[in-house]
């Protein structure tokens, strides 16, 4: 007999072509110890739209992270369906995977993962160069980026002469600097105070209008609110949603 979703939520049907950006369809994650499997990710069938600002939250260990990774094409061991646009994810090899990852997205990490040997302009400019784009047009795009943040005046210093909430700005400029239409965020605002979390928190709401769809793992009630939408995740289920707008 299937097992069924403790939560009583229905199977989510396709939206349809064009209404969705991101579709998950019965997507499952687990862990095989000899006869006995631990899964992680239940069965999530999930749509994100472009434009979109959402917050995935629940307790530590509840699978949050595991999908935004997954979302985020670092994770291929999984079954089910994952369709990004027109592409069929679940279908494509590793490095077509790859290409489509970054064409598509940007990613922040909690613990910002600057390259510590670099300048913040490089941390920006590296990124650019994976993408095979050429001098000139790195160097406009990166004074544009800088300018943007109003790090103009940093560039030439390495992580370990910024702040926390510094060295996160750069982590999210080093994520849009190629214009992605996606932004993941993991804890983004883990390791910071309360005022440096705002202003964090602030960037990513402008990005947001400007156009960009983020989706963020987080613990903060107060994060959470910036967004539209809540995906609340127990014990590797998605629970019935609520929505954060006024």
């Amino acid at each position: 007999m299937p097992f069924a979703n403790p939560f009583g939520t229905k199977s989510a049907e396709p939206s349809g072509a064009g209404l969705s950006m991101i579709s998950l369809r019965n997507i499952e994650k687990y862990f095989e110890h000899g006869p006995t499997k631990t899964f992680v990710l239940r069965r999530i069938n999930l749509d994100i739209r472009e434009g979109e600002f959402i917050s995935i939250m629940g307790p530590s260990g509840a699978g949050k992270s595991t999908l935004l990774h997954l979302l985020g094409m670092h994770d291929a061991s999984w079954t089910g369906e994952y369709y990004l646009l027109d592409h069929a994810v679940h279908k494509m090899k590793k490095n077509d995977r790859l290409e489509l990852y970054k064409k598509h997205f940007g990613f922040v990490f909690q613990s910002y993962h600057l390259l510590d040997n670099l300048t913040v302009y490089e941390n920006l400019e590296i990124p650019l160069s994976y993408r095979n784009v050429k001098k000139s047009d790195r160097e406009a795009i990166v004074a544009d980026v800088l300018d943007r943040f109003s790090m103009v005046g940093k560039k030439d210093l390495f992580p370990s002469q910024l702040s926390g909430g510094q060295q996160q700005l750069v982590g999210i400029a080093r994520a849009i600097v190629a214009n992605p239409k996606i932004i993941l965020a993991d804890e983004p605002t883990g390791n910071l105070h309360s005022s440096q979390a705002k202003e964090i928190m602030e960037k990513f709401k402008e990005l947001n209008q400007q156009g960009t769809t983020i989706i963020q793992v987080t613990h903060s009630e107060a994060n959470a609110a910036y967004g539209n939408r809540v995906i609340e995740i127990v014990d590797g289920w998605i629970t019935p949603e609520k929505s954060t707008a006024a």
